[in-house]
């Protein structure tokens, strides 16, 4: 693959894990490895063990590009870390919260806006999990015939708060079915055979911060902040894997039948469509897998200009760390 490059990976938590493993599964040129977190260890992934160090502004140096998995709910290590990173030369992909908003960070994800990336000042921001799998699969029906209006509810897996969360998922789980109550520490409520319409903090006219990161980061990837937005996110007993209903209304008429044949030709798609045969993506087909899988597309009874679709996306893979590899893919 000619010149390679010397890769930072921050974060050593369910993301920076991934990242770690896509950069392995996807032969990406790294020359030196160096894996960062807030104290020294080893660690082991599928058999490989990578050194951690301590994370500090001098184990930048003669590092190309940095990839930061980014923290749920807190300030990432990009905050404190990239501008040191930065000076040094280092291209810095943060999967944090932090930067996705900043009119100078370009927020992309490679299908729909690969040439932002050409706007960064040595940063880049990786979007929400919710919000990747979404545009993925809206995107191409954008620039075919418009989108006006857009309605989401997410169906969101443990995981995407953390590797605690995921692990409480499990431990309640067995806590329930030997008849102990569950205890939330990592979330806001029982996660184990429960759902609960809470992901991240409540804020602006009622909505979750994660509901405006959808509707924002939306807006700025597809360069079209006149698309009116609405979302309801919801945490699920999932480990692994968000799901998505997405209601949309065009701007243009287009046949059901042109809109399957447009998300199968498009980049990253996987359509998985056929009701009768019992053949719809879920949560678990989505694991571990690239794709963003779309299936359930219908019109809407009473507008030909609408329809749904139903999105399944592995949050850590494509939401997280694959986009970030593809980022630095890009670069």
């Amino acid at each position: 693959m000619g010149k390679k490059h010397n890769v930072a990976v921050v974060g050593v938590g369910a993301v920076g894990i991934e990242m770690l493993r896509c950069l392995k599964q996807r032969n990406f040129p790294v020359g030196d490895l160096k894996v960062f977190a807030r104290s020294a260890r080893e660690i082991d992934v599928d058999g490989d063990k990578y050194s951690v160090e301590a994370i500090s502004p001098e184990g930048f140096e003669g590092i190309n590009i940095a990839l930061f998995a980014g923290t749920e709910g807190e300030k990432g290590a990009a905050v404190t870390y990239a501008p040191e990173a930065i000076k040094r030369g280092v291209v810095v992909i943060d999967n944090g919260a932090d930067f996705r908003l900043d009119p100078e960070v370009p927020l992309v994800v490679p299908e729909v806006n690969p040439e932002d990336v050409k706007q960064h000042n040595g940063l880049i921001a990786n979007p929400n999990c919710a919000t990747i799998q979404m545009v993925v699969a809206l995107a191409p029906i954008h620039k075919k015939v418009g989108l006006k209006r857009v309605i989401v509810s997410s169906y969101q897996a443990a995981s995407g708060a953390g590797r605690a969360a995921a692990d409480e998922l499990l431990s309640q789980s067995k806590d329930i079915l030997e008849g102990r109550e569950a205890h939330p520490k990592a979330m806001p409520k029982q996660i184990a055979f429960n759902v609960f319409p809470h992901i991240g903090g409540f804020g602006e006219l009622g909505y979750t911060s994660e509901e405006w990161k959808t509707v924002r980061e939306t807006h700025k990837i597809l360069h079209d902040d006149t698309i009116k937005i609405s979302a309801t996110t919801v945490r699920v007993p999932v480990v692994t894997g968000h799901s998505e209903s997405v209601y949309i209304r065009c701007k243009h008429k287009i046949k059901i039948d042109d809109i399957r044949k447009l998300l199968k030709e498009s980049p990253g798609i996987k359509v998985i469509d056929d009701p009768s045969k019992g053949l719809y993506p879920t949560a678990i087909d989505g694991a571990g897998i690239d794709d963003v899988l779309v299936g359930r597309i219908r019109q809407d009874a009473f507008n030909d200009n609408a329809l749904w679709l139903w999105i399944v996306s592995d949050n850590l893979r494509k939401g997280a760390a694959l986009n970030a590899v593809q980022i630095a893919e890009l670069l």
